[in-house]
């Protein structure tokens, strides 16, 4: 056997290798795309994209500024899974949407909703008759609706009733009128109405400051954490286990204390 041919056999090995070494690394990698909210949900996957591109895992997230499209594109497994939602949101949307495959996994922060008025500064200077603009989901619309109770400004059939509506209204001695908008608006219309029950996430987007610039907010014992949700058929994968480690990590807790300051509080 020539010298030349063994040389060139040595080559031809250690190329074969180096390729299948490329497609194992190749294989080992994994991507999820998420769909999230700009604020805090996005803010947060970028937070722990890094970490988890060190553990094998592509992560893409799909900025969305409404509620009901991320659902809509995990359903259609157009996305792999959704940072947003909360469980009754998740609830309501299942009496939608028949065939709907989303999962809860964990729970990682609250957004403790908040009432907001351009006209007034304090909520005893609110008026008989005043407008009062709140979220036109179910979900959203029985926690404005409860959140008020819990004011005073009236009262509910039950308060525990979180997909309560104007219907479940007994009492309203101030003879509040209601505005029901896509919660994305309301921070635009804020001006034009009395007082807005607003999501933090677009209220912390429209430069508002829950903690300073609200009139009353939620503690933070509510139930309407926020969830990382897959699908039926990815729940169980190796990379959403890995993305849900991550985002019940001390280092995002961390990250969520030092960046929102209380405007967003961990669920874990």
């Amino acid at each position: 056997m020539s010298v030349l041919y063994q040389q060139s056999r040595r080559v031809f090995t250690l190329a074969g290798l180096s390729l299948l070494l490329c497609a194992n690394v190749a294989q080992a990698q994994e991507t999820l795309t998420i769909a999230a909210n700009p604020v805090p949900h996005a803010e947060i996957l970028e937070f722990v994209k890094p970490q988890l591109a060190k553990q094998g895992v592509t992560l893409k997230i799909k900025v969305f500024t409404d509620y009901i499209q991320p659902g809509v594109q995990v359903n259609e497994k157009r996305l792999d899974g959704n940072y947003y939602l909360t469980q009754p949101y998740l609830n309501e949307f299942k009496k939608s949407h028949k065939n709907d495959l989303q999962v809860p996994l964990v729970k990682v922060h609250v957004e403790p909703f908040a009432g907001y008025s351009s006209k007034y500064k304090k909520l005893s200077d609110l008026p008989n008759g005043a407008t009062i603009a709140i979220p036109n989901d179910p979900a959203n619309s029985g926690r404005a609706l409860i959140l008020l109770a819990k004011q005073g400004l009236l009262k509910l059939k039950d308060m525990n009733n979180i997909s309560a509506t104007k219907k479940d209204i007994v009492e309203n001695s101030k003879s509040l009128k209601f505005k029901e908008l896509e919660a994305a608006t309301l921070p635009r219309i804020l001006g034009q109405v009395d007082l807005a029950l607003i999501n933090t996430n677009y209220a912390i987007e429209a430069k508002l400051n829950p903690l300073k610039d609200s009139l009353f907010i939620e503690d933070a014992n509510s139930p309407y954490a926020n969830l990382l949700v897959a699908r039926e058929d990815n729940k169980n994968s190796p990379a959403f286990k890995k993305l849900a480690a991550a985002l019940n990590s001390p280092e995002v807790k961390k990250f969520i204390q030092e960046r929102y300051k209380g405007a967003v509080v961990p669920a874990f």
